[in-house]
């Protein structure tokens, strides 16, 4: 059966691209391996679905060329998503920090997406595992032929928007790495992002009896290659018992692997606050460190983290070397970890097809006309709360205008 355009993976960025396609008049075929559609979106936002945010910039999301992003996020913004939710009378609320969930589920989201393809007329291979991509020259103008267990299929255009390695038990896969590989594209080594960290055993004999705290902090990342600015994230962490989580670890995460995982990751427990000035405030406070800081802190966390600090006398009998390590501390707790936790716990994966070999504007292999690779397989990764899906419908656009 001959297509206009062949889409790979019926995830976010592929749907979007193939309503788009389908709504020019195109003749779209989306291919999908799993036997149910948008599992990822599904369990997003704890089911509800972080589907933008408003604060969507270039400058929230990591590649190669941080600039490559910068066309399709402005062709297609947040507002743009948003009008669409809304035509579809999909309720939705601002959580924090420019965040949008839908009210009820994100299944309607996953349905308001079918609804567009099936709208514009979009034909369906579902589940069908693709078993070979290559070129076709027949015809007018060279095209594609994939191969699937569906039978074989030809298109001018080949979109691939297969994703990335994250969330394995969903069904990912390498394939659009091996398919940008198959026509020499190259590809930045995929790695886990927006993922939990792991401590070393040491540290965890230390501090393992912290798991289960969680507080505010500030968390950033101690070295930054040469050049590089990496911002600091005030958020939410979590103690586990193989480390650290919570969404200020996830985000530094991303810039900690970016970085080669070299260097600690740092904590300021104490946002806003001259650690020093108050410590200075209660220097003949009869009280322990950790009955202190248990004032802004959580009782449990303060206490124990005083405790394996060896800040057990009260803070009138330490010493002033001593009370000024601790404020150094405070302000800059440095954490060296010794991993991650992979892709099962992974939100996304940095790296993918390198943006230097595709279009700016409309995500096409700079050097095979008709191929266009979007949403995660490619080397563009937000930050958490709602940036990645903002790159798929961003991109999916891009690419669905021009296939």
């Amino acid at each position: 059966m001959d297509f206009d355009v062949i889409v790979l993976g019926a995830g976010a960025a592929g749907m979007m691209c193939a309503a788009v396609a389908g709504q020019r008049g195109r003749r779209v075929l989306l291919v999908e391996h799993a036997a149910k559609l948008g599992e990822k979106i599904r369990i997003s936002g704890g089911g509800r679905c972080n589907f933008t945010n408003l604060l969507s910039r270039p400058e929230a999301f990591l590649s190669g060329n941080p600039d490559f992003c910068r066309s399709a996020l402005a062709r297609y913004t947040p507002r743009d998503f948003i009008t669409l939710v809304e035509r579809h009378g999909i309720r939705y609320h601002e959580k924090t920090l420019g965040q949008l969930f839908c009210d009820n589920s994100a299944v309607q989201v996953i349905a308001m997406l079918r609804g567009e393809c099936d709208a514009a007329g979009v034909h369906w291979a579902l589940p069908a595992k693709v078993e070979r991509v290559a070129r076709h020259p027949g015809g007018d103008a060279p095209g594609f032929e994939v191969a699937t267990t569906h039978g074989i299929f030809r298109a001018h255009a080949l979109v691939v928007a297969t994703g990335g390695l994250s969330i394995p038990k969903l069904g990912a896969t390498p394939l659009g790495y091996r398919i940008a590989e198959q026509f020499g594209l190259p590809v930045v080594a995929p790695r886990p992002a927006l993922v939990p960290l792991a401590a070393a055993p040491e540290w965890l004999a230390r501090f393992g009896e912290l798991s289960g705290a969680s507080f505010e902090a500030i968390a950033s990342c101690a070295e930054a290659p040469p050049g590089s600015e990496w911002p600091p994230f005030r958020e939410a962490v979590l103690i586990t018992h193989r480390g650290l989580s919570g969404p200020a670890i996830l985000q530094v995460s991303s810039y900690w692997q970016l970085g080669g995982g070299r260097g600690p990751v740092v904590l300021d427990l104490l946002p806003g606050r001259d650690a020093g000035a108050w410590l200075a405030a209660h220097r003949r406070d009869p009280r322990g460190l950790g009955a202190l800081l248990a004032d802004i802190l959580p009782r449990r966390f303060a206490q124990s983290f005083a405790q394996a600090l060896g800040w057990t006398q009260p803070l009138a009998q330490l010493s002033n070397a001593t009370v000024e390590a601790a404020a150094q501390t405070l302000k800059g707790w440095r954490i060296q970890p010794s991993g991650t936790l992979g892709y099962a716990k992974a939100e996304v994966t940095l790296g993918g097809v390198d943006t230097d070999a595709l279009s700016q504007q409309t995500l096409e292999a700079r050097s095979v006309p008709g191929l266009y690779f979007i949403g995660e397989v490619v080397d563009v990764t937000g930050w958490l709360g709602g940036y990645n899906f903002q790159w798929a419908w961003s991109s999916g656009y891009a690419a669905g205008t021009a296939a």
